[in-house]
């Protein structure tokens, strides 16, 4: 297929307008290697590796091409016959890929170093002595951001089994992550809580892993089957209904277990099961949660603009629309891309109109008030990142979306180009810094228009990018970069809580 759709949908082009940049034109490279047209050389190698691997292009093409499964094929053929690497980049790799990921009990250490390192004052020490100026400007940012790690993970800190609240709907096995948990553990606890005050079960199987996804990105196919086999046995030994995910870069490869598995005749059938049982956990919130009636409410409603302030909120939708800036929802199509996105400030309706959804989502339940609601004690805005692999492979950008227009007193404001990959791409920030900076200095850009309080997204390495991004832009007084599950966490009102 050479239509060339994908071509605008893809960032490197976008950034070059070179052909080879594109989707399109990186197809054809493959094509023309595995033809012995051309020698898998060091250029080749170059362009594979300066793809994000955002899979943009995936919904934007009409013949459905699997470009994500191409590169991860095309780069495990580059690990296997390169030449290019040096000899420290290979014992990193093998230390990196086989020595830590794989063992949950050395990413533990590794977050306990640098626990170590934040709280002893280390982290002072270094950068008081100028220690820091000997990394590249790059490092340095990411070191800036990086969030309390924790050498205790999850599981540890507050058990592997969690009881629904209140009538039960089902049994979750919740994915924790490597990175994630030693890293964002206060994450992982907050998805606990939001789903058990949904009315789920939540298991943490013990003997799970790492998802497998920075393997598989990196060309390193034999290690990704490895550990999709250790967690596809610690879920099904479980018994759970639904795996969930709070990261969109690990929840992308969980849902293609059943690809990365479909030539292993042992495994294929029970790596259909694990696949087709993946969901975010805003998805599973949204599709099959217990939620308040006022949150129902606004869900049904598609409300924008709801709580206290909803009137208010509602008069700056009315003034923006009729300043051109449209009406109704800017939200982005998750079929196509999201041409929407270029009606940038543009405000979603509320439900100032519809007293009895105002009084609902105000917390005055017309009927149950069992499940889990939102609201927010002040006024805030706030706008979304979408995770490049949570919307263009696990095809879920509305159900983030709903859940944002359902807490009462919060102003949701769509973000010009939300689709568009903000740079992290796993580890592409630390790779490819300098392509990775100008996507986020444009991405940066939109950003600032919305003068959003919150910049929410669903990825934890996006997570870290957009707070770069906020701190390299002069933002950090007006705006906080927060993961979704985290500030509804704190906006939460169940029906075992007292607020």
């Amino acid at each position: 297929m050479r239509c060339g759709f994908c071509l605008p949908a893809c960032p490197t082009f976008r950034e070059t307008g070179i052909e080879a940049e594109s989707p399109r034109g990186r197809i054809a490279l493959m094509k023309a290697v595995a033809d012995g047209i051309m020698a898998p050389d060091a250029a080749f190698e170059t362009q594979m590796n300066h793809c994000l691997g955002c899979r943009a292009c995936e919904p934007a093409c009409p013949a459905d091409v699997k470009y994500g499964q191409l590169l991860e094929q095309a780069r495990d053929a580059v690990e296997t016959h390169t030449t290019s690497h040096r000899w420290w980049v290979k014992i990193a790799r093998k230390a990196a890929f086989d020595g830590l990921f794989p063992h949950q009990n050395r990413m533990r250490l590794l977050g306990g170093a640098l626990q170590l390192y934040q709280r002893a004052g280390l982290r002072k020490l270094a950068r008081g002595t100028g220690l820091m100026k000997l990394f590249p400007p790059h490092l340095r940012e990411m070191e800036a951001i990086l969030p309390e790690a924790s050498r205790r993970g999850v599981v540890e800190q507050i058990g592997a089994f969690h009881p629904a609240q209140g009538e039960r709907i089902a049994a979750v096995g919740l994915f924790r992550g490597c990175i994630m948990d030693v890293l964002f553990t206060e994450t992982n606890k907050h998805t606990v809580e939001l789903l058990n005050e949904a009315g789920f079960d939540v298991v943490i199987p013990e003997t799970q892993n790492c998802c497998g996804a920075l393997h598989a990105h990196s060309g390193e196919q034999a290690g990704a089957k490895a550990l999709a086999k250790r967690n596809i046995a610690a879920f099904k030994a479980a018994g759970v209904e639904w795996i969930v995910s709070n990261a969109g870069g690990c929840g992308a490869l969980l849902v293609e277990y059943d690809h990365l598995l479909h030539d292993d005749p042992q495994w294929r059938e029970d790596a259909a099961w694990f696949a087709k049982r993946t969901i975010d956990v805003s998805q599973l919130l949204v599709e099959h949660g217990r939620l308040q009636s006022a949150a129902q409410a606004a869900l049904a409603a598609g409300a924008g603009l709801a709580g206290v302030g909803a009137a208010k909120a509602g008069a700056k939708a009315g003034d923006a629309n009729d300043g051109g800036h449209g009406s109704g929802s800017a939200e982005p199509s998750a079929d196509k891309g999201g041409g929407a996105q270029a009606a940038g400030h543009e405000h979603v309706r509320g439900v100032s109109a519809a007293p009895a959804k105002l009084a609902a989502a105000s917390g005055v339940c017309a009927g149950s008030c069992s499940g889990v609601g939102f609201a927010s004690a002040e006024g805030v805005r706030i706008t979304y990142q979408d995770s490049c692999h949570l919307r263009n492979v696990m095809r879920s950008s509305e159900a983030p979306r709903k859940l944002m227009r359902s807490v009462a007193n919060a102003e949701f404001v769509e973000l010009a180009e939300a689709d568009r990959c903000c740079g992290s791409a796993g580890i592409y920030n630390l790779t490819q810094p300098q392509m990775a900076s100008q996507i986020l200095d444009h991405k940066m850009e939109h950003v600032q228009r919305t003068e959003a309080h919150y910049l929410l997204t669903s990825n934890p390495g996006c997570l870290l990018q957009m707070k770069s991004g906020i701190e390299k832009h002069g933002m950090s007084g007006r705006m906080q970069a927060m993961h979704l599950v985290d500030f509804l966490h704190e906006r939460m009102s169940g029906a075992g809580r007292s607020e």
